[in-house]
């Protein structure tokens, strides 16, 4: 990585109300199973279906959590994109998602508060169904400007 230039996400002066990011994710067993592991979540309604079988939802369903961390990816790599950061969230998970669903996530700034440097951005999910598995909204933290390396490393010289 040394040497190598990292590309920063929009700025807050880049950004407009109506700014948008659409993505489509397939829940496969391999991201279940690093989700689960990195969590040392063990939790029968995700892994087990005999016990799932036996419950409302009748198969082993995602973690919420897990959808949360697909939207927080798609903030920190696309819109607003790397050096933002997710202040505040308020998401609801209307219906639970199976293994192997797809997802279409939907996310747009609805606002943005030059003075606080935030955005506001919806947030709304939905299965090949069509029916809603993730609304919210969120707080994000654009990237910031960096500062000119060159102006503090040469103080000492002035």
């Amino acid at each position: 990585m040394i040497g190598k230039r990292r590309r920063l996400g929009k700025l807050i002066n880049e950004l407009q109300i109506g700014d948008s990011y659409t993505a489509t994710k397939t829940i496969n067993d391999r991201d279940l199973l690093l989700y689960l592991g990195l969590t040392d979540d063990s939790n029968p309604l995700y892994l087990q279906h005999d016990y799932a079988s036996q419950t409302p939802y009748n198969q082993p369903i995602v973690p919420s959590v897990m959808l949360f961390g697909m939207v927080s990816s798609i903030i920190s790599m696309h819109l607003p994109g790397p050096g933002s950061h997710i202040t505040r969230d308020e998401m609801s998970f209307p219906k639970s998602v199976h293994h192997y669903s797809e997802v279409n996530l939907n996310i747009e700034i609805i606002a943005i508060d030059q003075d606080a440097h935030q955005v506001i951005m919806s947030v709304v999910a939905y299965d090949t169904d069509g029916d809603e598995v993730v609304r919210g909204k969120l707080n994000v933290c654009p990237s910031y400007e960096p500062e000119s390396i060159t102006g503090h490393s040469l103080q000492n010289f002035f």
